[in-house]
Parts: C-alpha cells; sequence; structure tokens
C-alpha cells in the first residue's frame, strides 16, 4: 500500500460485457472446439484409427454450433446486429455443414459397400471375420474422414463469424 498509487487506476462499477464480446468469444469456442475435433480427427484418418473420442469431440462441436446458431438468433431478436451481415451466413452455415456431412456419411457406407460388390450389411455379415472387420474399418474411416474435413470447415467459418460480428 505505501509503494502503490491507485489514483491512476480507472474505477469499475462491475463487469460489462457487450453481446459483441459474446458474440465473438462463443465463435473462437465454436472455432477452438471444431478446430480440435478436425485436427484429432485427421491425425486418427491418417493413422488409420478408429477413435470413441473423435465422435465424442465432434457431436460437442456440432451441439456448439447448434448452440451458436441459436444465439445468433436471439441477438437478431433482440436487435443486436453485427457490423457486417456476413456475419449471419459465418454463423449459421456451421449447422447446415453438420447436416451435409451427416447425410456423407450414411453415403460413405452404401459407397464403400458397392464398391466390394456389396448389396448391405447383411451381405458383410457372410463374409469371412477379417473381411467383416476390413469393410467396417473402411466404413469407419470414410466416415472420420468426411467428420473431420467438416469440423475443418466449421473452424474456419467461425473464426469468420469472429471477424465479422
Amino acid at each position: 500500500m505505501l509503494l502503490s498509487d491507485k489514483r491512476d487506476e480507472p474505477k469499475t462499477t462491475g463487469l460489462a460485457v457487450s453481446h459483441r464480446d459474446v458474440a465473438r468469444d462463443c465463435a473462437l469456442v465454436l472455432s477452438a472446439l471444431s478446430g480440435l475435433a478436425g485436427l484429432f480427427g485427421a491425425f486418427r484418418w491418417y493413422r488409420n484409427e478408429a477413435s470413441r473420442g473423435f465422435w465424442i469431440a465432434v457431436r460437442v462441436a456440432q451441439a456448439a454450433a447448434i448452440a451458436y446458431a441459436v444465439l445468433t438468433g436471439v441477438f437478431y431478436l433482440a436487435g443486436w446486429h453485427p457490423s457486417n451481415k456476413l456475419f449471419y451466413l459465418y454463423a449459421l452455415l456451421p449447422v447446415a455443414i453438420g447436416f451435409v456431412a451427416e447425410q456423407l456419411r450414411v453415403i460413405a457406407a452404401d459407397h464403400v459397400l458397392s464398391q466390394r460388390d456389396l448389396e448391405d450389411a447383411a451381405a458383410v455379415g457372410r463374409l469371412p471375420p477379417q473381411e467383416q472387420a476390413d469393410v467396417v474399418l473402411a466404413i469407419l474411416r470414410r466416415e472420420l474422414g468426411i467428420m473431420a474435413a467438416a469440423s475443418l470447415v466449421v473452424c474456419f467459418l467461425a473464426l469468420r463469424a469472429y471477424g465479422t460480428y
């Protein structure tokens, strides 16, 4: 106390956080979650390893994307608008990217089965155990690659949202 001079410190009455700060901070959180999930998935895809942890990370990032889209809607209804209208595109596209990626996952399984001349999952069940495991691993790897790429795209979009609010 003897050496400090309190006269130069600004006086604050409380913590004031603007809607802009909340929108930008949430965009960074979404970007970090999606980026980490995407990088982890890309690593597991490269090593050709299935990963339960990746799928949990992807679902958390997707939930964050939905929450961010809802927050964007709440801010819009409250009359709090960003400086650039492109923000809405960057804030809402992650939900659409997640939806499209999920549809591509379905197509991925069909593609792997058709590449191996298998009609459906029942045909896979008639294969020898090692071939069954190979088919399942090929499907999982393709799905992992799709979702990892989608997560990295969402990471980029969230960073753009951060920059345009």
